[in-house]
């Protein structure tokens, strides 16, 4: 397995009600090779993490509709693009949509307590597309059984392919997942519902001392200003 693989296997997924940011074209905010830029994106990122010999994987549920859905990369919003090069060198993910910048309150806990680790993890999801209500494109929903067996075999590709230790679910659908795969599982509250306070002091039990001080606002700077 190899990055271009695992995403040109992504791509070929279709499945009713849900969106595949590596295949399906979004013609409300999307650029005309949306669907490509996002391939791109996934597959610079996936090659950077493999350099980077990380054992981790923060592991949430699945694609928000304005985080993910836009990218094409979990837990990411398009306000984080530019931080990737910093944190995972080779890693230069493009916009894919029109108009302006759309961020995300998950992405920003995530990214905020990411941006202070020495190594950062692989971001994935448990179903790594877009399930939304029917006919309801820009809505959020939690995946079926039926939709999560459709990529379960990636994911124990990818978990395989990286040479993952452990995973540090967000939230509680993750990890009724992710005990399943026979590795080192955390938890920690999911940060959206009130849930920021909790998400801050898990990650910090999580990781304790490795939290560095100071970067994470350092860089959340650049993104504001860039």
């Amino acid at each position: 397995m190899n990055a271009k693989l695992f995403v040109e296997a992504l791509s070929k997924i279709h499945l009713q009600e849900v969106f595949n940011p590596y295949r399906d074209h979004c013609g409300i905010h999307d650029l005309v090779d949306g669907p490509k830029v996002r391939r791109r994106n996934l597959t610079s990122y996936l090659e950077a993490v493999e350099k980077l010999k990380t054992d981790t994987i923060w592991m949430g549920r699945d694609l928000g509709y304005r985080g993910g859905r836009r990218t094409g990369l979990a837990l990411t919003d398009e306000q984080r693009l530019s931080l990737f090069a910093q944190l995972y060198p080779g890693a230069l993910p493009q916009k894919a949509t029109k108009g302006p910048v759309i961020a995300e309150r998950t992405a920003t806990e995530i990214w905020n307590i990411l941006t202070r680790l020495a190594q950062p993890p692989l971001l994935w999801n448990v179903f790594p597309f877009h399930p939304h209500e029917p006919g309801n494109p820009l809505t959020n929903r939690r995946f079926t059984s039926r939709e999560l067996a459709m990529v379960s075999e990636l994911n124990h590709s990818l978990i395989s392919w990286l040479d993952i230790k452990r995973i540090i679910c967000i939230g509680q659908d993750a990890a009724a997942y992710a005990k399943s795969l026979g590795l080192e599982v955390d938890c920690v509250r999911h940060p959206s519902y009130g849930g920021i306070a909790d998400f801050r002091m898990g990650m910090r039990k999580v990781y304790g001392h490795d939290l560095q001080e100071g970067i994470g606002s350092q860089l959340s700077l650049l993104a504001c200003h860039s």
